[in-house]
């Protein structure tokens, strides 16, 4: 292989791209899985959904092409679809916050040295692992306004209590509660986050006499924030695609009080087959996420800090 040996020569070259085509065959070989399962499953069915989004589809009959029809009826002549919006906003208003806290609030807890602390980390967790369809069963028995324990236990100490799932102002109020008993993947985050804060920077607040609250608020809070940011946005993109539990608990009902947006599209696809619009509704979600998500990113540098001080 000596004809190969001078840098310069075209030898030389053609045998360096024949070693790089062959490294990318080999790269692409391995990933080929996974771009097979992109393309089907991924891709074809984004490009698919936005070509339905312009037609009047109902899977019987050929698609129709309508243009934009079905986004302008969504946005201006269905009631049903603010409706949605509001139920979905609510929940994300009140749910998310209210996750964010508890969660960290468990963390601060669960990551200090008490005895059976791995008990309890388990404790908290479990309910993470647990179906989403058989914790919706088990919150239907739990919140039921006759025999739920949640009732007893408020009627053994004198409090008549809400209708809950059956009661229109009580409907979504019963479904930020049932969300909040499964925040223990985000209280493992932020327990792990909370392993990585230095203890000198407690032992020198401690020095200036700073507070348990004060430690909390100017230590930890700052130390972990990215680690906040990044279920901030998780939950945020779970919240506006909340199906399964309204799904399983309430179908949207009582007086639509508990329709939320993906129910809404769900509904149109599979219960009156409109798919055209269905597609349309998709596509808005999309568009909805992506900025809630990008203002998220772009104030997040006020108050998300980074080691080092770069994202």
């Amino acid at each position: 292989m000596a004809f190969v040996q001078g840098k310069g020569s075209r030898e030389y070259l053609i045998h360096e791209r024949k070693k790089v085509w062959y490294s990318r065959r080999l790269g692409l070989a391995f990933i080929s899985p996974w771009l097979v399962g992109f393309l089907i499953f991924t891709l074809y069915p984004m490009v698919s959904s936005l070509y339905y989004s312009l037609n009047k589809y109902n899977i019987i009959k050929p698609p129709q092409w309508v243009g934009l029809r079905n986004y302008i009826e969504l946005l201006t002549d269905d009631p049903l679809m603010w409706v949605a919006v509001y139920n979905t906003v609510y929940y994300i208003v009140f749910a998310l916050p209210l996750q964010i806290i508890v969660a960290l609030t468990l963390a601060i807890l669960l990551n200090s040295k008490v005895k059976g602390l791995a008990v309890y980390r388990t404790i908290f967790y479990m309910p993470t692992i647990v179906p989403a369809v058989a914790s919706s069963i088990l919150w239907l028995w739990l919140l039921d306004p006759h025999i739920g324990i949640i009732n007893t236990l408020l009627a053994a100490i004198g409090i008549d209590g809400p209708g809950w799932l059956v009661n229109p102002v009580w409907s979504k109020p019963a479904l930020i509660l049932m969300s909040v008993w499964g925040v223990g993947g985000d209280m493992v985050i932020y327990l792990a986050a909370l392993q990585g804060v230095p203890q000198e920077l407690y032992e020198s607040a401690e020095l200036d006499g700073a507070k348990r609250w004060r430690k909390v608020w100017h230590i930890t809070i700052p130390m972990i924030s990215p680690a906040i940011f990044f279920c901030l946005i998780m939950g945020l993109i779970a919240a506006f695609q909340y199906f399964t539990q309204a799904y399983v608990m309430t179908e949207g009902g009582p007086m639509d009080s508990t329709l939320f947006y993906s129910l809404s599209l769900y509904n149109n696809a599979f219960k009156y087959y409109k798919m055209g619009y269905a597609s349309a509704q998709a596509w808005v979600l999309f568009v909805i996420i992506f900025c809630a998500t990008l203002i998220s990113y772009k104030i997040s540098g006020k108050w998300v800090h980074y080691e080092g001080g770069e994202k």
